[in-house]
């Protein structure tokens, strides 16, 4: 059988996560077997709707002679993705005397497909008619609020102190589950960036949506949410389309509740009318599923950096200029330009909150201005790379080493033994002849207790 490892680095990922049942409970809605089949890698989708209408498993080797030589790679990583997320049940019982590893599609997923193939899917809700809802944002404006949301959640998961009073506020509770990991609170000192905050910054949107996601649906449990009724509401969320208009009286109570915390995010946008509610997905929303390798994209860069190690941001984002403001030294801010310098001091308290240089340097690089990457020299220059390192490498010029000491020998001839003991054992950092004092490493201190032991 083969060992599976799952790290959820999508959505996907933490369904296949998920406890054995509360897989197969998942199974019993049919949009839930859409959206796993079409996550799939094409492979393993070829493999699930070959075995859509065959009810007696099938061998592995006798998969194994459907693909050619070269292509048995991709086929192990489609067997694999299949039995993570159970599409495969590996051995059914009393199958085969020979003791052969067999594959059958699970028996809830498998019917519930071929009911959608024969007869066709209904959708998880009807929108409502547009003499019903008032106007509803256009394309452009839904994405604008969107990206408005998410940036302002950001900013407050990163710096609640520079967050305006007329901003959405998120409860403390919520805040908290999303800035574990991500940020850290010191004694009678304001909240600070974590190393992996500042990674999660690097992140685009997508790979940043799908972490504070599944941080979401982890801690749901500790909010008395079942994580599976979670689940499949936001694979839902999926097939909706994007712009349309859902009622909210066709949620049911964990669903309304998590409407409110999505409309945080920027994933919906809620309406009222005079005796209606609605929600609107986001194009956040109905990418949830995809995976992160199909739905990412690069951003646009807006970063300028100059020999002199003046720094240029073409950018009308409060989140860029306080995530610039975590290394460099921000001098002014126009409507539509940050401008500061990289100095000494504003890397020393970047080093200090866990930040490393190759971070720095990483992030510069990838959020360099389109004009800069045209050109034939490098994006961030060298001499600022090279001295980001230099800089970094100055507070590590000491090296902790746990150590013990030892003194008041006996004799000459029992301290010169000791030091050629921990020398011969690679553990003497320093020793006083004049005065019989050694210093050995922490390591072999039983070593050394045992030796001197014996010369008495």
């Amino acid at each position: 059988m083969p060992q599976v490892k799952i790290i959820a680095k999508n959505f996907m990922d933490m369904v296949a996560a998920l406890p054995t049942l509360k897989l197969d409970k998942l199974y019993e809605n049919t949009f839930i077997c859409e959206a796993v089949l079409r996550s799939l890698p094409p492979l393993a989708k070829k493999y699930a709707l070959q075995l859509l209408y065959i009810e007696e498993p099938v061998t592995a080797k006798s998969m194994e002679e459907w693909v050619l030589p070269d292509g048995f790679s991709k086929h192990r990583v489609a067997i694999d993705r299949l039995i993570q997320l159970r599409v495969f049940i590996e051995n059914p019982d009393g199958f085969s005397r020979k003791k052969e590893t067999s594959y059958k599609l699970n028996p809830r997923f498998q019917v519930n497909l071929q009911n959608y193939t024969a007869h066709g899917g209904v959708l998880p809700r009807e929108s409502m008619s547009s003499s019903i809802t008032v106007r509803l944002p256009t394309a452009e404006e839904l994405d604008s609020y969107a990206l408005e949301q998410w940036e302002s959640f950001l900013l407050q998961l990163i710096s609640s102190g520079q967050i305006e009073k007329t901003t959405t506020s998120f409860s403390p509770s919520m805040m908290r589950i999303f800035q574990q990991g991500l940020v850290s609170q010191r004694d009678r000192e304001g909240p600070r960036l974590t190393e992996s905050g500042f990674q999660f910054l690097l992140m685009d949107t997508n790979a940043q949506l799908w972490y504070i996601i599944r941080e979401y649906i982890i801690n749901s449990e500790d909010r008395g949410v079942d994580s599976a009724d979670l689940i499949s509401f936001l694979l839902e969320l999926s097939f909706h389309a994007t712009g349309q208009a859902y009622n909210t009286s066709t949620l049911d109570e964990v669903q309304r509740s998590a409407v409110k915390d999505l409309a945080d995010l920027g994933l919906i946008k809620l309406q009222q009318g005079r005796k209606e509610s609605w929600f609107i997905p986001t194009k956040l929303a109905t990418n949830l599923s995809v995976s992160l390798s199909d739905s990412s994209s690069r951003k646009e860069g807006y970063v300028v950096v100059e020999t002199n190690f003046r720094l240029y941001a073409y950018s009308t984002s409060k989140l860029h200029c306080e995530i610039l403001r975590l290394f460099a030294r921000i001098e002014y801010q126009l409507p539509n330009l940050i401008v500061g310098a990289i100095t000494k001091e504003s890397l020393y308290t970047a080093f200090e909150n866990g930040i490393s240089s190759e971070q720095i340097i990483s992030f510069l690089q990838q959020n360099a201005h389109p004009r800069v990457c045209d050109r034939a020299a490098p994006s961030v220059p060298e001499n600022v790379t090279e001295q980001i390192r230099l800089w970094e490498s100055d507070l590590n010029r000491v090296e902790v080493t746990p150590a013990n000491f030892y003194d008041e020998f006996p004799s000459k001839d029992v301290f010169e033994g000791a030091c050629d003991y921990a020398r011969d054992n690679g553990g003497l950092l320093w020793e006083d002849s004049k005065r019989m004092r050694l210093v050995v490493k922490a390591e072999i201190h039983t070593l050394m207790r045992d030796y001197l032991h014996r010369q008495k």
